[in-house]
Parts: C-alpha cells; structure tokens; sequence
C-alpha cells in the first residue's frame, strides 16, 4: 500500500501537483480540502456561523456529506448536490479554514480520510496529513512558497472572473488564512519532521512534480 502526503500552506500548489502524481502514478487522489470546503458550505447552508464552534457543531449531523470518485476525479456532494464547483469561492474558503479548527468536524473528517486511503493506493493534500491524517504514510511532502508568490496565483486564477479584485485584498487574504491554520489548536498547520520540503515558488508545476516522482523512485 502506497501513500503519499502533501502538506503546505493555501496556494502551494498541493492540489494541482497532487493531481498530476495521481496520473502519472496511476493512483487515486484525495482532495481533503475538498472535504473541509463542503462542511463550510454546508454549515452557512444550514445557517450556522462558521466562526462559532457551538452553531457548526449543532448543524454538524444535518449536513450530508459524501465524497464520490468519477472519471475525471473525484467529486463532492452536500445533501445529494455535486458541490464541487460551488466550494471554490472565497467563501468557501475561509469557511473552510474556520470549521477546520473544530476537534469535531477534524474527528470526523480525518476518520473518514483514514477509511479512504487504508485500501487504496492514494496520494492525499491539506495541511496535516502527514502530521495527523497518515503520519505513517510512505512518503510526505511539505509545499511552501512566499505569500506574495501564493496570492499572485490566486489573483491569477481569480481575476478573469472578477475584474475588480485587487491584489492587495488577495494577498491580505493569503495571510490571514496563514495566520489561522497556523494558530489553531486543533492540528495546525505545520512540517512533519520526516517530510520532505519543497519551495515552488521559482518551480514549475511539472518540475514541483518532477521532483516529488524522481524522490520517490530513489527511495
């Protein structure tokens, strides 16, 4: 059973790195952010004020919730509704970010990552999987790159979409997110100390790829 871990702060590049080593090595990818964003999302849906524990709580059991797997990936759903296009707004974001510090919804979610990956050769991103999540996995990784760096592709992905977005309130947004990942008493955001780190800031998509495939086949 093979598992790989990839942890880094938002904007890393986990997701999109973690895609493409799903590909080439002809494993299945878990985007546990993925699951986080639609427990944020189904907390306003239910009208719960993600920044209260006890409101995201009390709403925590309404909240169906399931990860599926199709062809072109894998694919979330809140309350039968394949959400997965609708968790990628800012929003989502930071509603993520706030019901992450909840033991919880960590309790929950973890377990059910656990169950995803104990038998399936998996590659997995967020910011504790090596820590917390597999901190047995087989390999792990840490992805980092400058705040600046982060929310210039942020900004990137964003701007087509709103012409009014400002870099500054991007960036302003990066370092928040930072801030609370890193701060949370609840599994933060940090290295494991066997995990391998990897500053893409000056990196291509394929050469951050590259790099983690090359480690992995000299091991």
């Amino acid at each position: 059973m093979i598992n790989i871990a990839l942890d880094g702060p938002s904007g890393s590049g986990k997701s999109t790195i973690a895609k493409i080593l799903a590909k080439k090595l002809n494993i299945a990818y878990l985007d546990t952010g993925a699951m986080y964003r639609t427990i944020g999302l189904g907390a306003i849906k239910y009208g719960a004020d993600t920044k209260s524990e006890a409101e995201v709580i009390a709403v925590l059991p309404k909240i169906d919730f399931k990860v599926g797997f199709e062809a072109d990936g894998q694919h979330v759903y809140l309350d039968g509704e394949d959400v997965s296009g609708l968790i990628r707004t800012p929003q989502a974001d930071m509603a993520s970010s706030n019901v992450s510090r909840y033991e919880a919804v960590r309790t929950y979610l973890v377990e059910m990552q656990r169950n995803i990956a104990r038998n399936v050769d998996m590659v997995l991103d967020g910011r504790d999987i090596g820590t917390v999540v597999l901190p047995d996995a087989n390999y792990k990784f840490f992805l980092t790159a400058s705040p600046e760096i982060r929310a210039k592709r942020r900004f990137d992905e964003r701007k087509d979409k709103n012409p009014d977005l400002k870099f500054e309130d991007v960036l302003r947004e990066v370092n928040e997110r930072d801030y609370q990942d890193s701060n949370r008493a609840i599994s933060p955001l940090r290295q494991a100390e066997d995990a391998v780190l990897i500053d893409t800031g000056d990196m291509t998509i394929d050469e951050v790829a590259q790099t983690i495939i090359s480690f992995i086949k000299e091991k």
